[in-house]
């Protein structure tokens, strides 16, 4: 796509060997070109002009870079279930370079003190804070997204994108950017960007130019989705519903996206298959995944994964139905005949189970049956290994808060999420027990990380200032993940569970010769197992050691569980 002053009237030449201009198609706006190249498998990388001319005269050139797939580039591997992911909204981490919080033609200001405004975090803060998430356990990081949000304010969480292709300065440069991906790779790490196709921001510089009459939809009067996302899957959906529900506005300042476009179809695809080449990803989170047109998506995934058959792609369909959700996983058999080839899918309802779960009282339907009948949906998906698991999110109330700032609450889920199937992944500051406790202000949620501004008297990178429960809280989350990254059973082995009795949930992950066992004590005393009800599972073993508490269990048969924690029992 080419946008300049009525540059559909001139005639596009270029020269470079194996590469030929295949098509050049103007549309209604004269400021518009597209333009099709054919890029052999002999065209080496260089720099080449394109030319505009009227009448055998240059008006404008531009030069254009063919660059080189790095090498084994289509082998990489994305994110897994041998993964723990760190979610971090970094304009609220840490500010790694104070010279970039204000930028000249960035139109909002630094603003610390507002809860919804900018407050400094950045690429580089996360960079240089990569050693103490290697020591957590933490092996791959999602950024909430980092592309130009030059909008007029709360443009710090980065989901009213202004440019598909340019890093909004205020995070840092393109090389800060690529020193991240860089960096991680050699710490053995996995780089997550978050994306959003249904919605641009309304600032964003096409709004002022639209390339076409139907680039966005409902415009220029806007109209607000109906967020029935269910219409989807609906057999008996209106069509208005429909249309309702993926051409609406999903806020005023979020122009809807028309991906039946074609050409901004081809533009969406071919920016994040940059994207990953350029800044060596090895996963996307998609926003809004219900949201776009779904014939659109599943052409995307398909795209990438052509491109990359061992990438993964997390889509966020916030619905605690998961027959809602495993509709659009990879191989999933649809009534309606539709596939679609998203690899990975937020697990809410499994999220809610859990809070459910620690919050119910115990009943024969309540309570910790909540979370041993919410994995019995499990035959829905088509991979539930490949679900990303997690107690909260940047969009919710922290889980602290969850279950009404319990700490002993979050400890067990903590354990939950690191050895149920699936790929876990924490938000920022968990680990320091953040919380928000009387509101869900997003700003407040998605609060400061303690330590990540010069000055703060609170830091959770050095423990100057942290209380003796933030510090355990640390040692427990290392402890476990650390234990986790080298346990395949954890990261594939068959789970088994049984039916919570009295508030206690055990389940199992195991293979041949190897089993772990899980136990999930509620109650507020301490409960001796009946385990001859487990003996499918141990029947081979005798012993065990917990690996939170490193305690030796010499009998099976007799296991004790400490009031409301959370044994994981390597058995022998």
């Amino acid at each position: 796509m080419v946008h300049g002053e009525n540059i559909a009237g001139l005639e596009v030449k270029l020269s470079y060997p194996g590469l030929s201009l295949e098509s050049v198609t103007r549309v209604l706006n004269p400021n518009y070109l597209f333009i099709n190249l054919d890029v052999s498998g002999m065209t080496k990388p260089g720099t080449f002009d394109l030319t505009f001319n009227s009448e055998k005269r240059t008006i404008a050139s531009y030069s254009y870079e063919l660059k080189s797939r790095k090498d084994s580039s289509a082998n990489r591997i994305g994110f897994n279930s041998s993964d723990v992911i760190y979610l971090i909204t970094p304009d609220r981490f840490v500010n790694g370079d104070t010279k970039n919080d204000e930028f000249p033609g960035m139109k909002e200001k630094p603003n610390r003190m507002d809860k919804s405004g900018r407050h400094g975090g950045d690429i580089k803060g996360i960079t240089n804070s990569l050693d103490y998430l290697k020591n957590l356990g933490y092996t791959a990081v999602w950024v909430n997204p980092v592309l130009e949000n030059n909008m007029t304010k709360t443009s710090y969480h980065g989901y009213s994108t202004t440019d598909f292709y340019k890093l909004d300065p205020r995070f840092g440069e393109h090389d800060d950017y690529l020193e991240l991906s860089n960096q991680l790779k050699k710490r053995g790490m996995k780089l997550i960007m978050d994306m959003i196709f249904n919605h641009c921001g309304s600032e964003h510089w096409w709004m002022d130019d639209m390339p076409m009459d139907d680039w966005i939809n409902n415009y220029p009067d806007y109209k607000i989705t109906n967020h029935r996302r269910t219409v989807n899957q609906d057999p008996h959906a209106s069509e208005i519903d429909k249309s309702e529900m993926t051409d609406g506005w999903f806020v005023p300042t979020m122009p809807d996206l028309n991906q039946k476009n074609p050409f901004l179809a081809t533009y969406l695809i071919q920016n994040s298959i940059w994207w990953i080449e350029y800044a060596g990803l090895e996963g996307i989170r998609q926003d809004t995944w219900p949201y776009p047109d779904k014939n659109m998506m599943a052409e995307w995934t398909s795209r990438v994964l052509e491109e990359y058959p061992n990438f993964n792609i997390v889509g966020e369909e916030w619905s605690l139905n998961p027959a809602i959700v495993s509709y659009w996983q990879k191989g999933k058999l649809n009534a309606d005949g539709y596939h679609c080839n998203l690899p990975s899918l937020m697990d809410f309802p499994l999220q809610n189970s859990v809070k459910q779960a620690f919050n119910n009282k115990e009943g024969w339907s309540q309570g910790m049956v909540e979370l041993y009948e919410a994995l019995s949906n499990d035959f829905l998906y088509a991979d539930a290994n490949n679900l990303v698991v997690f107690p909260d999110n940047h969009d919710m109330s922290r889980f602290l808060t969850q279950v009404n700032e319990d700490v002993d609450m979050l400890k067990m889920a903590v354990a939950y999420f690191l050895t149920t199937r699936g790929i876990p992944q924490f938000l920022y500051g968990t680990e320091v027990l953040m919380s928000n406790p009387g509101t869900e202000d997003h700003g407040i949620i998605r609060s400061d990380f303690p330590g990540g501004w010069k000055g703060d008297k609170i830091n959770a990178f050095t423990g100057e200032g942290l209380s003796g429960q933030q510090k355990e809280m640390q040692n427990y989350v290392r402890k476990i993940q650390t234990w986790r990254k080298n346990k395949a059973i954890i990261h594939t082995g068959k789970l088994t569970h049984f039916a919570p009795k009295d508030g206690v949930y055990v389940f199992f992950r195991h293979a041949e010769n190897e089993a772990v066992m899980v136990v999930l004590n509620k109650n507020r005393k301490e409960s001796k197992l009946a385990t001859e009800r487990f003996k499918e599972i141990t029947k081979t073993y005798s012993k065990g050691v917990d690996i939170i508490s490193s305690t030796v269990i010499e009998d099976l048969d007799n296991i004790v569980v400490p009031a409301r924690s959370a044994m994981i029992i390597e058995i022998k």
